[in-house]
Formats: C-alpha cells, sequence, structure tokens
C-alpha cells in the first residue's frame, strides 16, 4: 500500500519535519519537556493552519468552506489541518484499526458494529444496562483521527490506549497517515472501508448538512444544486469515486489488511458482516459465543432501532470542528434506494452513468446495489 503526497513538500521543509520521535526533546525535568513538547505541536499545527488557509476556497455539499487540495475539495480547515498532523505524528501498531468513509455511507453503523464486536468480552452486547452505548454515541467511542484527537490545542496521547486501537477518518487513502499505509509491521494497521451507493450517499449527506443548515438559520442547499455539486467533485473529503477507488485498489493489493465493505450487503446480512469484522480483527467468535447468540446480540444492539432509543442518541450530542451535532442527527433509517424518493430519472441517470465510467476496467459493480 504506497502513497505519494506532494503536499509535504509545500509545508514541511527538511529540516522543519516534526514527527513523533521528534517530539521528545531532551530537557531534564518532565516540565520542560511538556512544554517542549506542546509547543513543537502547535507550531506544527499552525504551520499546516496557514498553508490550508492559503489554499481557494468555496462553498459546495458541506455545512463548511471546502478547500482545494491537489486530490479534491476538503471539509474545512480544521479536518483537512488535523488530516496533516495526524500524518506527521500518528504512529500506527499493527494491532490498530482505522476505519475510513465518506460521510454518510454507514459511518456511525460500522463504528457501532466494530465497537460492539471487538469488545463483546469487556462489554457484553446482551448486558443493555452497562453498555458504554448507553451513555457514549459510536463516535465517541470510535474517535476521528481529523476532528476529535489530531486539533489545535494539544497533542493526543494515544499510547495508554488498549489493543486494539481503533479510529475513524474520512481521509481519502492517499491522505491516510503514512503510519497506517506503511508496507509491513511494525508500522501499518488494518482498515475497514465502507462504501455506500453514490446516490443515497448524497440525499443523506444533503439532509445531514440541510439539517444542520436548517439548526443555524442558513440557506439550504436544494436538490438540482447537490446534485451538481456532487458530480463535480466539490463535496466533503473529494470526489466519490476516486475516494471509493482508492480504497478498492488497496483492497485488491492486500485484502489481509484492507477491508473492503459495501453497504447494501451490510444491510442484506448484518450476522455475516458482523462474524467478517471478527474475524478481520483476530477475534473470531467461538463455538460457545455462536450457540450463546453473541452474534445476534450485536446485531440487535447496534440497530437502528435500538440506537435511536438510547439516552446517548437521544440527547448526546458529539464534538465535530467549532461545533457540537446532536447524536441523533447521525441516525437515519438509511435504507437502500431511499434516493428515488428525492432524486429525479435524469439526476439519478447522471449520476449513474459517472458511476460507470469511473468503475469501468477496476473489477467494481457500477451500480453499488444490484450485485
Amino acid at each position: 500500500m504506497q502513497t505519494t503526497r506532494s503536499y509535504r513538500s509545500k509545508f514541511l521543509s527538511p529540516t522543519a519535519m516534526y514527527s513523533s520521535s521528534s517530539m521528545k526533546p531532551s530537557s531534564p525535568s518532565q516540565a520542560n519537556q511538556d512544554a517542549d513538547d506542546a509547543k513543537t505541536y502547535k507550531e506544527l499545527y499552525q504551520r499546516c493552519t496557514d498553508l490550508v488557509s492559503s489554499w481557494p476556497s468555496r462553498q459546495g455539499l458541506s455545512y463548511l468552506q471546502l478547500f482545494r487540495h491537489e486530490k479534491g475539495w476538503y471539509n474545512g480547515v480544521t479536518p483537512l489541518v488535523g488530516t496533516m498532523v495526524a500524518d506527521e505524528l500518528f504512529a500506527a501498531r499493527p494491532s490498530d484499526i482505522v476505519v475510513p468513509t465518506l460521510p454518510k455511507s454507514g459511518t456511525t453503523w460500522i463504528k457501532a458494529l466494530l465497537y460492539a464486536t471487538v469488545h463483546r468480552r469487556e462489554h457484553p452486547a446482551d448486558a443493555a444496562g452497562d453498555h458504554p452505548f448507553n451513555s457514549l454515541g459510536p463516535h465517541e467511542c470510535v474517535k476521528f483521527l481529523e476532528y476529535h484527537l489530531y486539533r489545535a490545542d494539544e497533542a493526543p496521547d494515544l499510547d495508554a490506549l488498549p489493543d486494539p486501537r481503533l479510529f475513524a477518518t474520512h481521509a481519502p487513502f492517499d491522505l491516510l497517515p503514512r503510519a497506517v499505509v506503511a508496507a509491513a509491521p511494525p508500522s501499518g494497521c488494518k482498515v475497514v472501508y465502507v462504501c455506500r451507493d453514490p446516490k443515497d450517499t448524497l440525499v443523506s449527506l444533503l439532509q445531514f448538512v440541510n439539517e444542520y443548515k436548517s439548526r443555524n438559520g442558513r440557506e439550504l442547499v436544494a436538490v438540482d444544486a447537490a446534485v451538481g455539486f456532487f458530480c463535480d467533485g466539490v463535496s466533503p473529503f473529494g470526489p466519490y469515486w476516486e475516494h471509493v477507488l482508492g480504497y478498492w485498489r488497496a483492497h485488491r493489493e492486500r485484502p489481509e489488511r484492507v477491508l473492503f465493505l459495501r453497504y447494501e450487503e451490510m444491510k442484506r446480512d448484518p450476522a455475516g458482516h458482523v462474524r467478517r469484522l471478527a474475524e478481520f480483527a483476530g477475534v473470531p467468535f467461538t463455538s460457545p459465543e455462536e450457540d450463546g447468540g453473541a452474534v445476534d446480540a450485536i446485531v440487535r444492539l447496534c440497530s437502528f432501532d435500538n440506537m435511536v432509543g438510547l439516552e446517548a442518541t437521544k440527547g448526546g450530542r458529539t464534538q465535530l470542528t467549532t461545533t457540537t451535532v446532536p447524536n441523533s442527527a447521525f441516525f437515519r433509517r438509511g435504507e437502500v434506494g431511499d434516493w428515488a424518493n428525492h432524486l429525479s430519472p435524469e439526476m439519478a441517470q447522471r449520476i449513474d452513468a459517472i458511476t460507470e465510467a469511473k468503475f469501468a476496467g477496476f473489477g467494481l459493480a457500477p451500480s453499488l446495489i444490484e450485485l
């Protein structure tokens, strides 16, 4: 899994490269070391912020200003800077699992399923009253690198987290932290990617964006404008098709490192996909667990009907960049093919034509529904 990022030459000079090792100053006292660490981090963060702020920006299919990166438009200064800082500083363990998705592609659901599967022994899914999901949303249990962890205030201390550590990102494959995509241990880790039919992804994203804009008294994005933005790639985290193909290629090259899942298949067989997640994470279900209904318990726990009834969903909020979002906003029923209730046949045909052209020759079904 190789990647190139020419932006590094734009914001890091050979004498100013920061890494996790270079952030360990030789100060004799712990207080001085902590102060030096903080200063180094803030300098790196500010340098990236200054660079991103100088790039072209515009409105698009987002509730934030989009900034033009060489890989496409990116969602706001803070997430892009967080992505760049994570690229420099994140030290992966082989046991780590990173969950990349485009927004509204099943992100909340895959986070819940993975967390519940990996932590099922200390937090049994059928022990409803004691499960962390009663007090924490999936985005708090599996945090985004760019939104939650690598922020302006301080560098995260991730060393104390127990294995396997779970992280999320919306970054395209080429912008994953270099430690994630390193060729072999001790660097590198596992990746679980979920893609969703582009038309359903667009509709779900539009509803999320407009719900945010409505809460804040801002002008909504019309459906025809949203289709135009989406087809032109002026949407969060780069064009849909390039995002999917980046992870598809990585999966084809290293299937033991990159698991590629389709939302539509997950909806058809959630129990089968829970088993796949467990196998991929290195914690397969035992015969006693299977006999005891552990898989079905996880499916029920993470189901839409159950999650929307939890207090963490009904009343909780999640910090995203400089704002907080009600946890309830992350939950839609997510029916396959719901796009037909929102897009005209002409809009759908436009998206389908791009999908067929972009995916041709890659062994990836043009329609992510008709498999």
